[in-house]
């Protein structure tokens, strides 16, 4: 396939984008700090809860869901788009189900039972089930198309974590049969790029569809608080903005209008989530005039940050396109080199790690920093030793051969 019938800007070679290298490895060391606090967060239902749990861990937590994992969607359309045009969408949808589908697989059977299973160990000291036991029942599902793309369900059953490879694997595969089926040559993409000239617009108008599809259609908590299809939306927004630098001359520009407005939405919008709550109302879900509010703000609020984030950071890359490789350089481009694997092993760990921190009797602020420091040492352990040492493991966890000493800074975890 041309590239015109992959899309619609003028064939330009990518760029390296360093910035969205940092931020992909941020959010995903990040998640341990992350999971870690829901351990002891009043209202999340985590899989192993302390004693004492505190409200704070919502608001920081509310601080970062908002846009984190709306950027690596973002990020991953970036890739999603150079891959396709590279590729073809034959080779990118075999590479995707390679990178993406293959650490799903082994992860499913090898990691994901165990935080469910410490789960119910956790809420019945009588439960006494093997983890051997456990298992089988683990892998008792069916099928439900209703609940695309998490169409295998069960009682036991989850994906756990890794949500965020089955949403990312399943929208690339839709992107790889749209671009297939779509016609030779599309006009949005430069219908879209002629608002970019106008400030403000690039903040409005994808912050629009965010607010309507979270307003109506909710928030899901077990996906960091968006919807599926808000994600899609994200990731689409990707995959257009990937291939016309007007958009990220925009981004730029507009980027500290995006954090004020950002900001001011927040700062509107939380409150209203503890009105709700504190009434007895769902602020995810119900369609009460207060909870619509908070969501349409929330939408908005995504959009806004991750325009700051991504156009302050492409600020500073310009401002500094080289930077000496040293200590901190080095470990960055470890961590980055092994986003996925961190990704997928981190949550095992944190879960096995908060069974046992839990039952100290210390401060929530002593736990909490055991927690993190214990689980990110062995998560970081776990990679270097268990995973890219040889390559059937570096395969099982999605890690890119060759080895290449930086990252592909405009590919998702796993591309």
């Amino acid at each position: 396939m041309s590239e015109e019938q992959v899309g619609t800007a003028p064939a330009r070679a990518a760029a390296r984008r360093p910035e969205l290298d940092a931020i992909r490895t941020l959010v995903v060391v990040g998640l341990v700090f992350f999971h870690s606090s829901l351990v002891f967060d009043e209202r999340d239902d985590y899989y192993i809860k302390n004693a004492d749990t505190t409200e704070v861990t919502t608001v920081l937590s509310g601080l970062a869901v908002v846009w984190a994992m709306p950027i690596l969607f973002l990020i991953a359309g970036f890739g999603a788009r150079h891959s396709l045009r590279r590729r073809g969408p034959g080779g990118f949808a075999v590479e995707r189900l390679l990178r993406l589908g293959v650490p799903l697989l082994f992860a499913l059977v090898a990691l994901l039972p165990v935080p469910p299973w410490l789960r119910l160990k956790a809420a019945d000291p009588g439960y006494h089930e093997s983890y051997w036991q456990y298992l089988p029942r683990f892998f008792e599902v069916r099928f439900d198309a209703s609940e695309f793309p998490f169409v295998v369900q069960g009682e036991q059953f989850e994906t756990g974590h890794l949500w965020f490879v089955v949403m990312l694997l399943a929208w690339a595969l839709l992107l790889a049969a749209a671009a297939r089926l779509l016609p030779r040559r599309l006009l949005l993409c430069d219908r879209l790029g002629a608002v970019t000239g106008r400030r403000g617009l690039v903040l409005l108008l994808p912050a629009l569809p965010l607010a309507l599809i979270t307003a109506l259609d909710g928030m899901e908590e077990g996906y960091a608080g968006w919807s599926r299809w808000a994600y899609l939306l994200f990731f689409l927004y990707g995959v257009v903005l990937a291939d016309d630098d007007r958009f990220r001359e925009a981004m730029r520009r507009d980027a500290v209008l995006g954090a004020v407005a950002g900001a001011v939405l927040m700062a509107a919008g939380m409150p209203l989530f503890f009105v709700v709550a504190e009434g007895g109302g769902d602020p995810l879900t119900d369609l009460t005039g207060r909870a619509v509010l908070m969501r349409t703000l929330y939408g908005m609020t995504g959009w806004c940050f991750v325009v700051a984030i991504l156009g302050l950071l492409d600020r500073r890359a310009r401002r500094r396109p080289n930077t000496a490789p040293g200590l901190g350089r080095r470990v960055y481009l470890y961590l980055a080199l092994g986003a996925l694997p961190i990704y997928v092993l981190h949550q095992p760990i944190v879960v096995a790690v908060a069974y046992h921190v839990v039952s100290w009797h210390a401060p929530i602020a002593v736990k909490y920093l055991t927690l993190v420091t214990i689980a990110l040492a062995l998560t970081v352990a776990a990679y270097e030793l268990l995973v890219r040492r040889t390559r059937p493991t570096r395969f099982l966890f999605g890690v890119r051969e060759p080895a290449v000493e930086h990252p592909t800074t405009t590919e998702p975890p796993g591309e």
